[in-house]
């Protein structure tokens, strides 16, 4: 027990990269998810085959072999050269994108028709109507499946250890070589149970307040 509670100072300090990559990831996922759904739900032909098939690679490959295509693979088909954390952020936004593009085209085509034509005989502009009928009402149909994927992201931030970034995994797995015993990632596994139990508060939080679309 206290090789636990001396390993936790140590830990927390991972935790402050894997919040990081964990808001970045869902700051540059969601509106991209979101984009990528309005054009998958498009008549556009090309736009919407493009789209498609990125989902298709980024939902059908391992998001690991996606960090390691990202950070090594790219560097050494002399591309771009990103360090370690940005090419960590890249890669789970690229992949989450994907994830939330096909919940928020769900949520999109379960719209029925009838309100866009209500938005057009209001004079609505096309801004306007997403804005402020398509958007919201797919806010609150999506958010159970956007929330498991929230909850999901924060346990796979775990795999950016393979980069050897010092996350709260990589720190818990030296401290566990270092000691030679399991405490260390029982240490883990109380920080990821306790993240995911407050976003699981928090997004029914969010889901009480919306409510009123119901």
């Amino acid at each position: 027990m206290d090789i636990l509670i001396s390993v936790f100072p140590q830990l927390f300090k991972g935790t402050g990269i894997t919040l990081q990559l964990f808001a970045l990831t869902l700051l540059g996922s969601i509106p991209l998810g979101i984009l990528f759904a309005f054009i998958l739900s498009s008549q556009s032909k090309i736009f919407k085959s493009i789209i498609q098939t990125y989902v298709w690679l980024m939902r059908g490959t391992p998001l690991l072999l996606q960090l390691i295509f990202v950070f090594y693979g790219l560097a050494t088909a002399n591309i771009i050269v990103l360090d370690r954390f940005e090419a960590a952020v890249f890669a789970f936004i690229l992949n989450y994108a994907a994830y939330f593009a096909e919940i928020f085209r769900g949520g999109i085509q379960s719209i029925p028709k009838g309100q866009y034509e209500a938005a057009q005989v209001l004079r609505l502009t096309k801004r306007q109507t997403i804005f402020k009928i398509i958007i919201p009402q797919v806010g609150k149909i999506t958010l159970p499946s956007v929330g498991n994927e929230i909850i999901s992201l924060v346990k796979d931030t775990s795999l950016i250890y393979i980069l050897g970034l010092s996350d709260v995994m990589r720190i818990g797995k030296i401290a566990m070589e270092r000691e030679a015993t399991l405490l260390p990632l029982i240490g883990v596994g109380i920080i990821y149970l306790v993240m995911t139990g407050v976003f699981t508060i928090l997004l029914k939080q969010i889901e009480k307040r919306l409510d009123y679309y119901r």
